[in-house]
């Protein structure tokens, strides 16, 4: 282990504390001069009572004077905090790799390969594993982003003014025009509004992922190239990687914005063919923005080199292809053969989508065999120098993002597609037309029978109902860009709740019905991934009986072996062909606490893995992680090597949501920092999985023992009568659902019930109230239980739980949750509860448990929080003054609020977007939503 790794050995750490508090000061002093020049000397004033040397201050206790423009003070000023952290954090990692070298680093490049090499791993078998690596991060506008995109570009603007202040180069007048532009940029921040006062609609959440794969990442792929290559050959390989697309682990981007219709009606098929069409628009923008930096760039003079027949005949036939165009490209550089050739790629790149290949690029796969002939050109005539460093960025660019920039899942509710399929049965006639109450038995006899032919179900242009319009009109959106482009830009169709066989198999029969699904002479086969999201306990107990028999059904196998598009990796490198499941970490969560919900996704991956490979198939587990510890997130290498032994076998999707978006990757350094654990995290333990690993029974039983126990007094908590009620006073939940954040509803069907609920919402808001409770609860009481009733296991626990990277990685991420939380403040929103018994029973639950927890992790990992984690008691201390005058603010402004609309006073409606500027601001400081 590295030292970097043990805060108690980390030279490093005085450090990054001094930076960041001798930056947050000078940032602070800036944005209060900036106030106070503006006539807020007041407001200026709150501003100066948030930084470090007041972090422990009692001052909190003061009410906020002018409480709009303080709360935004306050926002803008953990807004600063969190930029301050972050390149803290950035420049903290480039010192620590300066002084101790690129091995140091956890989690990245330089680490794994010294590591892998410490267990035998040799260097061919490395590089062969680079080559089968298959990362594909999916951007998701799940409503947990609160800052407007135009607050997210000042925070971009500002980072890197910050970056530019650490190079030294500077003279004293060039450091004070930076500091001017950083009050400039200061100023609008603190003139530009922070909350949505009305909610975005899915054309600006689209164009705000559009920004980051269009403006941010083409940036970062060239670095990580780079940073592979320096590690390998820090690594003390004679051989260095070979320069070539194919030698590199492969990195896809995906996205769900245009495609995502669970539970949210405006996404319609109109809205699916338009993100097409711009993520298109996106990718050609790209990529000819790269061609014509290579073009250039590659001035080679014909009078200096004779280019090779493999560029003179690739030229004649790009020539054939473009009819009359090409003469007039080929008029200029006559001299310049290799120009030539650019421009007429350029050419057929920007010409209009068709289905003929030679009029046009339909696909990355034939841009990418000319791009191939550039480089053999130049390595025929000895430029190789000139094809590494020129064409290998471009053809990496094109294999990264394509011509469609990423793949657009298509995810839906198995429950809208038993309607979809209702409709259909009423069209058709049926007597029995309740296809969600029929048994599975039933509903598998009907399927089975219809999918054996490959007519259509209902006739040709007759009238659809609802769901069944929703469904076949989008998959027919599927079907075409399918026969333009080969499957290029598409991703899964992705079943949300999946719970029995038959809700994958529906799915085959509404592609039927528009083509989507085509029949070839063995039958029925689906050129798009069906996947089942498993997202319950219940469901994740079930998903491997459900995978097994849906692996074995011949249209699966058909489509899986022979039929579906291998283009974007659906095969593995040792030929097996991949089956993708999701799992799914925020509703198993939900329904079983944090500890219950990780190890049942667990061990479920362990199981699934299992089944796949007695079918002859590799599962690709697609990871539903959202931006909070209880929906999954923590840090990225740490999740990796707690992942079961044998469930990564190169291929790996996950989700970036909202906020982690923004946090991950708005910034260059940061955001190749974060795909560098990806890349590097899955190829090392893809290899550390290919080799035999023994179980520790005695540890397995004790972590299901403890599952069982947490899940128990989680569920005690949950169906507690009235805990409902509790949850909706004590929490600003009633506040957040009426909130801008995000153009999806915060519920599947608008009932109120703690099954419609989504995840968000019911994390945001204890989140918002610090009880963080989903991130915790249960832990305590369930280790006591083991503890009291099975003290023989507990004491395995103690003795391997610390070294057992999951129940590490649960606990670590558990205890973050509890150091952010705050009894005090717990018991502040408690008393919005109007029902004392109420409100006693339950806080005293809550209080009794976070107590419990904190001491029981403690237990096992045999030393105190403060002791073993000082960066985080840190950071939340540099937070707290702020947090706490916010928090106070926020529960006098929802008593109001409330008292308002329950008498009927029209004043409520005023106060609203205070309350919500209140949630934006506490998210600030918390640094994360839901």
């Amino acid at each position: 282990m590295a030292a970097s790794s043990n805060p108690q050995n980390d030279q490093l750490l005085p450090h990054i504390f001094d930076k960041m508090e001798q930056d947050y000061e000078q940032l602070l002093s800036s944005i209060a001069e900036v106030v106070e020049e503006l006539g807020e000397p007041e407001v200026a004033r709150a501003l100066s009572l948030v930084g470090p040397s007041h972090a422990v201050s009692d001052e909190y206790t003061e009410p906020l004077h002018n409480p709009e423009m303080e709360m935004h003070a306050l926002s803008v000023a953990f807004q600063l905090l969190n930029l301050v952290e972050e390149n803290a954090a950035a420049q903290t990692r480039r010192l620590r790799e300066t002084e101790e070298g690129p091995t140091r680093e956890p989690g990245l490049w330089g680490q794994n390969f010294r590591q892998l090499m410490e267990q035998g791993f040799t260097a061919a078998e490395i590089a062969k594993a680079l080559r089968s690596i298959h990362v594909e991060p999916v951007l998701t506008a799940h409503p947990t982003e609160s800052k407007r995109p135009t607050v997210l570009a000042l925070h971009r603007e500002l980072y890197l003014l910050m970056v530019q202040l650490e190079n030294q180069m500077w003279t004293p007048n060039e450091r004070r025009e930076i500091h001017k532009k950083i009050k400039a940029t200061l100023e609008r921040l603190w003139r530009t509004g922070e909350i949505y006062l009305s909610k975005p609609d899915v054309a600006s959440e689209r164009d705000n992922i559009l920004y980051y794969l269009r403006e941010v990442f083409p940036s970062m792929v060239e670095r990580l190239d780079q940073r592979l290559e320096q590690a390998w050959g820090a690594a003390g390989v004679a051989e260095p990687l070979e320069r070539k697309p194919e030698h590199f682990p492969r990195l896809r981007f995906g996205s769900w914005v245009g495609g995502d219709r669970d539970g949210h009606p405006l996404v319609t098929p109109e809205v699916t063919r338009e993100s097409l069409q711009k993520m298109r628009e996106a990718g050609v923008k790209v990529l000819g923005d790269a061609l014509r930096r290579l073009n250039g760039e590659l001035t080679l003079t014909a009078r200096q080199q004779e280019p090779p027949a493999n560029l003179r005949g690739a030229m004649i036939r790009l020539s054939d292809d473009l009819g009359p165009e090409a003469r007039v490209i080929l008029q200029k550089n006559t001299d310049e053969p290799w120009r030539q050739y650019i421009n007429l790629i350029l050419e057929k790149l920007h010409r209009p989508l068709s289905a003929d290949d030679s009029k046009c690029y339909r696909n990355k796969g034939a841009l990418l065999r000319d791009l191939k002939v550039v480089r053999e050109s130049l390595d025929r005539i000895g430029a190789t120098r000139l094809a590494d460093s020129l064409v290998f960025p471009v053809e990496r660019m094109v294999d990264v993002f394509g011509l469609q920039m990423a793949n657009l899942d298509i995810r839906q509710n198995s429950s809208y597609h038993d309607l979809a399929v209702e409709n259909l049965l009423e069209l058709a006639g049926f007597a029995d037309t309740r296809f969600s109450e029929w048994p599975e038995e039933k509903r598998l006899e009907f399927l089975n029978r219809e999918l054996a032919s490959p007519r259509p179900f209902a006739p040709l242009f007759a009238p659809l109902g609802k769901e069944a319009a929703s469904v076949l009109g989008c998959y027919k959106v599927l079907a075409e860009h399918l026969a333009l482009t080969g499957g290029e830009g598409l991703g899964s169709l992705i079943i949300s709740m999946t719970r029995q066989l038959s809700d994958l198999l529906v799915v085959y029969l509404l592609a039927r019905e528009v083509g989507l699904a085509q029949s070839h002479g063995e039958g029925l086969f689906c050129p798009l991934p069906v996947v089942p999201l498993f997202e319950t306990v219940d469901d994740l107990h079930k998903a491997p009986g459900i995978v097994e028999e849906f692996l074995k059904h011949p249209i699966t196998k058909r489509s899986l072996r022979k039929f579906a598009p291998c283009a974007d990796g659906v095969t593995a490198a040792d030929g097996r062909p991949v089956q993708q499941v999701m799992v799914g970490y925020s509703d198993s969560n939900k329904s079983g606490g944090i500890l219950a919900a990780q190890w049942n996704v667990h061990r479920a991956q362990k199981t699934l893995a299992d089944v796949a490979a007695e079918n002859g198939v590799h599962i690709r587990f697609f990871h539903g992680k959202g931006g909070t510890t209880s929906r999954g997130a923590g840090p990225t290498h740490r999740f990796l090597e707690a992942l079961p032994h044998g469930s990564l076998t190169g291929h790996f999707r996950l989700t970036e949501q909202g906020e982690t978006i923004a946090q991950k990757y708005a910034n260059a350094i940061t955001g190749t920092y974060n795909l560098e654990l990806l890349l590097a995290g899955v190829t090392s333990i893809t290899l550390k999985h290919s080799r035999p690993c023994t179980e520790d029974e005695a540890l397995l039983e004790a972590m299901e023992a403890l599952s069982e126990k947490t899940h128990e007094a989680y569920a005690e908590l949950i169906v507690a009568d009235r805990f409902l009620d509790f949850w909706s006073a004590a929490t600003p939940i009633d506040a957040l659902e009426m909130s801008t954040i995000g153009s999806r509803p915060s519920r599947r069907t608008g009932r109120r019930t703690m099954e419609d609920l989504r995840a968000i919402p019911w994390v945001f808001s204890w989140t918002q109230s610090r009880y963080y409770l989903p991130g915790w609860y249960g832990i305590g009481a369930g280790m006591e239980r083991l503890k009291t009733q099975q003290p023989a296991q507990f004491q395995v626990l103690l003795e391997k739980g610390a070294r057992f990277p999951f129940l590490r990685y649960v606990l670590t991420n558990a205890e973050t949750s509890i150091a952010s939380a705050d009894v005090e403040l717990m018991e502040s929103y408690a008393a919005l509860v109007t029902d004392t018994a109420l409100r006693n029973r339950f806080l005293d639950l809550i209080t009794t448990e976070y107590t419990r927890t904190q001491r029981m992790i403690d237990e096992v990992f045999h030393a105190p929080r403060e002791q073993r984690r000082p960066r985080m008691t840190r950071t939340l201390r540099l937070r707290d003054a702020g947090l706490r005058r916010l928090h106070r603010h926020q529960i006098r402004l929802l008593r109001d609020w409330r008292s308002m609309r329950e008498a009927g006073d029209s004043r409520a409606d005023s106060v609203l977007p205070t309350v919500l500027l209140s949630i934006n601001a506490i998210a600030s400081g918390l640094r994360t939503t839901g």
